[in-house]
């Protein structure tokens, strides 16, 4: 890249003041609003692990039904956002995301108002696809309208906001479905987003600046079906391929998804070189802070939700809790991660971005405390023995998570900004699915022992987050001392 491409995503935004003057302080309206966005579709990725047994019961809901109200979703979030993030580019951000706010919104409310198992999954869909038009947009928004320290805050924030939605998930959903709000049980979850959306929605196209990228040509059409049906191949066989037992078709699924992305990085290369705008630049690659950012991604996303999959497998399945009683068991963890996330600034700039392996290695050493200390207590100890290596995991994931998306996208050029942002949500969500595929097979291998499968499993996801600390290393020495 030239340097005036490898600028600041900031460069897009109001003029920096002259050198020696703080900069004005900037409206926190923007930064509000969309990751209100950000929080109801992170959140109802994790929610409804918790209402599944709710769910089943009420709607009399096969196991296959019930599959694919969780899988139907993150399938649609994760095939879309690459496709998403570069319509965001061309047609204006505010305007997707406002488009997939409203989306989320009506799906939301139908899903809470389902009367079977169909009209649930095709719902979630519908979600799935909101979720993914609104999130590729909120870190180009947020990179066009903050600069500096602002900017660094605001992808904090970012990361914050995130890692509320996804530890405090089981939480927020037990003590929604507990309350029963007008008889509304587990319906809750769902209906719980109407009145956030319906507000940020009235208010988006009054406080929320529009953006786009350069060199509007049009979306590639080809890149799209292309990229679409790569990254189906890869998310389906991994969120369905363990519980139907590995069943032939997703290994041909996982099999096809090689070709198929090839073909997709062939075509990107040659419409960049034509001069044409692909879906993503390919040269973004050559960019080693963006490319060994987003494995840093994908395998810390590997460590973080598989982990919430197997501590409330162990928690309801070995201690027998209530949804509610496992998710209370989550606090500590969020106690910690609130710690890190306020300290960020200052951490990132007392070790740039060793942060990140600082951050890795304590998530290691936290989960190894929770293996030993797991199987130490078995099924019939008291689970507050888990609270100090719960505390160690949170604030190792609040390191990682705040610093994490400004260290991917700081060094992108602005007319790339939403289709890079949609390239994270993918490293994101493909990392989420993969930890949960293989750290299902080590737990559910394990049978008749939660205690001993829940410490074992642990082991793959410590080998996951030291990957991280290593693949930090990789990063660019001449940038380890920014803030």
């Amino acid at each position: 890249m030239t340097t005036s491409e490898t600028s600041d995503l900031s460069d897009t935004a109001a003029p920096r003041p002259p050198s020696g003057t703080d900069e004005p302080a900037p409206s926190a309206g923007p930064l509000l609003l969309v990751l209100a966005g950000t929080f109801i579709t992170v959140l109802d990725f994790f929610i409804v692990n918790v209402a599944a047994p709710s769910i089943q019961g009420d709607l009399h809901a096969s196991p296959a039904a019930i599959q694919f109200t969780i899988a139907g979703y993150g399938l649609a979030f994760a095939a879309l956002m690459i496709t998403s993030g570069r319509m965001g580019d061309l047609y204006g951000r505010r305007k997707m995301f406002t488009a997939g706010l409203a989306l989320f919104t009506l799906a939301s409310a139908a899903s809470g108002l389902a009367q079977n198992p169909g009209e649930l999954v095709g719902a979630r869909v519908v979600q799935g696809v909101a979720a993914a038009l609104l999130t590729p947009q909120v870190l180009a928004i947020l990179g066009s309208v903050y600069t500096g320290k602002h900017r660094a805050n605001a992808f904090n924030a970012y990361g914050l906001t995130i890692g509320i939605a996804g530890v405090f998930g089981q939480l927020i959903g037990g003590a929604l479905i507990a309350a029963n709000i007008g008889g509304s049980g587990w319906r809750a979850i769902f209906l719980i987003n109407v009145p956030i959306g319906l507000i940020a929605l009235a208010f988006v196209g009054k406080v929320v600046p529009e953006s786009r990228g350069e060199g509007r040509t049009g979306l590639d059409l080809v890149g799209t079906v292309l990229v679409t049906l790569g990254l189906v191949a890869v998310v389906l066989p991994l969120v369905q391929g363990r519980e139907q037992g590995w069943p032939t078709w997703s290994i041909v699924s996982l099999v096809a998804a090689l070709p198929l992305l090839a073909l997709f990085g062939l075509h990107q290369r040659a419409l960049g070189a034509r001069g044409r705008s692909p879906l993503i630049d390919v040269s973004l690659f050559r960019e080693r802070a963006f490319s060994v950012g987003l494995l840093c991604t994908l395998g810390y996303y590997s460590a973080m939700g598989s982990c919430f999959l197997v501590l409330s497998l162990y928690l309801q399945q070995g201690h027998g809790l209530s949804a509610l009683g496992s998710g209370l068991v989550y606090v500590p963890m969020g106690v910690g991660f609130f710690l890190s996330s306020a300290m960020a600034p200052k951490l990132v700039g007392a070790l740039g971005r060793q942060v990140l392996a600082v951050g890795a290695v304590l998530v290691a050493v936290g989960y190894t405390a929770l293996s030993e200390i797991g199987t130490a207590i078995g099924t019939t100890g008291s689970v507050w023995w888990l609270v100090p290596a719960l505390v160690v995991s949170g604030f190792g994931m609040g390191m990682v998570m705040a610093p994490l998306s400004s260290t991917v996208l700081e060094r992108v050029a602005p007319h790339h900004a939403a289709s890079a942002s949609g390239a994270l949500s993918t490293a994101q969500e493909i990392g989420g699915a993969l930890g949960v595929a293989l750290v299902g097979i080590i737990f559910f291998g394990v049978v008749g022992d939660p205690a001993r499968a829940f410490g074992t499993s642990l082991y793959l996801l410590i080998g996951f987050a030291v990957a991280v600390a290593l693949l930090v290393q990789l990063l660019p020495k001449a940038q380890q001392a920014e803030a």
